[in-house]
């Protein structure tokens, strides 16, 4: 979910660099909260480091230090925290539709359920109205598959821009448009 090229850069245009950078952030976003604070750094230069991901030492840190500001951010803490978990799937039906996907990161604290989308484009939005529209249907889905599972909990939703970092809240009335 947010490895899709931004609109300023379409797929091809960079040699899938946009693609490749949105996938390694989700899958360090994944795992380093996991991980002892001390050791995070680390273990997410290591990976980066791999001959796998083909990256310039300054793609590497360029990454890292990406990353790594947000799993460090006390702003974020709540996302990584206990009753957070990562990549959960998600399977329901909204009528006779059926939804299947995969929750970046949901946090379930107390009388709400947060679901975030990772977005990884490098230049995104500054404002809820500039969002594009499929991540709205994405998320409207998810809320309304966890709202059944969870029905006397609030379920929000939000957007986490990882290139800036920023966490976006996306109002219920923004995704009921949708």
């Amino acid at each position: 979910a947010g490895d899709e090229p931004g609109p300023m850069s379409p797929l091809g245009a960079d040699d899938g660099m946009a693609l490749r950078r949105g996938v390694l952030v989700h899958r360090l976003l994944q795992s380093l909260p996991e991980i002892e604070p001390a050791h995070r750094a680390d273990a997410a230069s290591r990976y980066l480091a791999r001959p796998i991901h083909d990256l310039s030492a300054d793609d590497q840190a360029s990454i890292a230090a990406e990353t790594m500001a947000i799993v460090e951010s006390p702003e974020f803490a709540p996302l990584f925290g206990p009753g957070s978990r990562p990549e959960v799937p998600v399977v329901g039906r909204i009528g006779e539709t059926v939804v299947s996907g995969r929750i970046d990161r949901l946090a379930i604290d107390g009388d709400h359920v947060l679901i975030v989308d990772y977005k990884s484009d490098r230049i995104p939005p500054d404002r809820v109205e500039d969002v594009r529209s499929e991540y709205f249907r994405q998320l409207a889905a998810y809320r309304s598959v966890l709202g059944q599972i969870y029905p006397d909990r609030e379920v929000r939703v939000a957007l986490l821009w990882t290139a800036v970092p920023r966490l976006m809240a996306i109002d219920a009335a923004l995704l009921e448009q949708s």
